[in-house]
């Protein structure tokens, strides 16, 4: 199993690949970003563990010798979201920076699964979609937009109404997008069920929604959500690779393109969107079925889902435009 991330050398990049480094699933860890990569491949490098690791920079076709060969590619690549910068302000840096990533998977690596984390997720992964259909290589079934944090995030927050000892024993489904009030926590479908007082639903919800934004203030101006991104996004990629190896029954949230996963179709037509994160059984290809479970939602949360669906499809038009129509320089 060789996986790549690509962005290494940042906020997420570097807690990312320290835990690809320890982890058991892992025989080759190769490491690209377009600064400090030979520092950050140097330092994991004396961990005593499994993997074998080297580093890139752009010069010398670092991406093409980074990607040859990789299972896997999670893209944690981009700038950080500041102090009172929305999600949106990020866009055209972001999104070229994705684009230009995933031009690089098209041509080296075309079968790896792609974990795409860069922000903003609900038009970076349109994005990639669209490059990898330009290229002839688009396989939905391995393509994923990380929601992972949203998920941690919730199961979290309701500990504290629920004193379970490991939060992650309380799965809670969250669907839609990763951003704002594109995020919808089911907290109706928690599984065990819990109880959460009506007085306290709003705010639980709108903390998860705005999660990043309780981080970037914490900070004061010296970053944005790396470390909780991080392990969200080891989390997921550890249950791609399971999945991969044989695992049966792991099924994640996760952001993908719905008519190219079995089950998806239904959803696609019941939201309006093509694109959207519900939870996905995964195997050894990928995707294999997206699961439906708007109907099951209660009212509050179809209240929320009615708001996420108009905004969602905005910034997923956002993305595909992006592609079709490249701004100009």
């Amino acid at each position: 199993m060789k996986a790549v991330v690509a962005g290494a050398a940042g906020g997420i990049g570097q807690p990312l690949s320290l835990l690809l480094k320890a982890c058991p699933l892992v025989d080759h860890l190769s490491l690209y970003d377009v600064v400090n990569t030979p520092g950050v491949t140097a330092d994991l490098s004396h961990i005593s563990s499994i993997a074998k690791i080297d580093g890139y920079l752009p010069a010398d076709d670092g991406m093409k010798k980074a990607l040859t060969g990789a299972d896997i590619v999670i893209i944690p690549a981009g700038i950080p979201r500041k102090p009172g910068m929305t999600r949106d302000d990020l866009f055209k840096i972001n999104a070229g920076i994705v684009r230009g990533l995933i031009e690089g998977v098209a041509e080296h690596c075309p079968d790896a699964f792609v974990l795409v984390i860069s922000n903003p997720v609900n038009s970076t992964v349109p994005i990639a979609a669209e490059v990898l259909t330009a290229a002839g290589n688009f396989n939905a079934k391995k393509l994923f937009g990380v929601t992972t944090l949203d998920v941690v995030r919730a199961e979290t927050f309701v500990q504290a109404i629920t004193g379970t000892k490991d939060p992650a024993q309380t799965v809670i489904p969250v669907i839609g997008g990763h951003s704002g009030e594109t995020i919808v926590p089911l907290f109706s479908q928690a599984k065990p069920s819990v109880d959460i007082p009506k007085e306290k639903l709003d705010e639980l919800t709108k903390r998860v929604q705005q999660g990043g934004d309780e981080v970037v203030k914490a900070k004061d101006g010296a970053g944005s959500a790396t470390l909780s991104m991080a392990y969200a996004g080891y989390r997921f990629a550890e249950r791609v690779m399971q999945a991969a190896k044989g695992k049966s029954g792991i099924v994640e949230s996760t952001f993908v393109y719905l008519p190219g996963v079995e089950g998806g179709d239904a959803i696609a037509k019941e939201t309006g969107c093509n694109y959207f994160s519900v939870p996905v059984e995964l195997g050894k290809e990928g995707a294999v079925k997206a699961h439906n479970i708007i109907g099951s939602a209660n009212e509050y949360e179809k209240k929320l889902l009615q708001t996420c669906y108009g905004e969602l499809k905005g910034n997923i038009e956002k993305g595909i435009d992006f592609v079709k129509n490249p701004p100009q320089k």
